[in-house]
């Protein structure tokens, strides 16, 4: 079944608009070009497209909201660099079985995580901060009872 007749049926009759996920696994992809997946889908958060003779990303559309796609099982060997300017908000990615044969055509995706990791990381430090405070302030607490007790405690003696 080609790619377009398999997202329509995808849809079941709901617009692309309201589509969070959407699977074209085993599906024949045309000429190795994404076709029939377009700028309407906005909501999509999950998008696999395994097994699907899929050779280049240059037809994929702008996907903001998309967190996990899944590659696998496809002939792609470069131009991945267009998933850091297509699909921002990438947190998982699944490019096993395809035809990357060296690291440099990963470097693009590696920026892009490092990006995530550098605000994961200020979330983290902020978190940790917080935590720090409240240890400082039981501390504090706790110092605070036990010289209130050590006095109750000697002038009853």
């Amino acid at each position: 079944m080609e790619m377009k007749k398999r997202i329509n049926l995808e849809l079941r009759n709901r617009a692309p608009e309201e589509v969070t996920e959407l699977v074209l696994d085993n599906c024949l992809c045309v000429n190795g070009e994404i076709e029939g997946l377009n700028d309407t889908f906005k909501k999509l958060e999950f998008l696999s497209m395994a097994n699907v003779e899929l050779s280049s990303l240059a037809r994929l559309p702008s996907l903001n909201k998309l967190r996990k796609l899944k590659l696998s099982d496809n002939v792609i060997s470069g131009g991945l660099e267009i998933l850091a300017e297509k699909c921002p908000n990438l947190t998982y990615l699944n490019l096993s079985g395809n035809k990357i044969k060296d690291l440099s055509t990963v470097e693009a995706l590696m920026e892009m995580k490092m990006m995530k990791m550098k605000r994961k990381m200020k979330l983290v430090y902020l978190k940790d901060m917080r935590k720090r405070r409240r240890k400082r302030r039981r501390k504090t607490k706790q110092a605070q009872n036990w010289e209130r007790e050590k006095r109750k405690w000697a002038s009853h003696t």
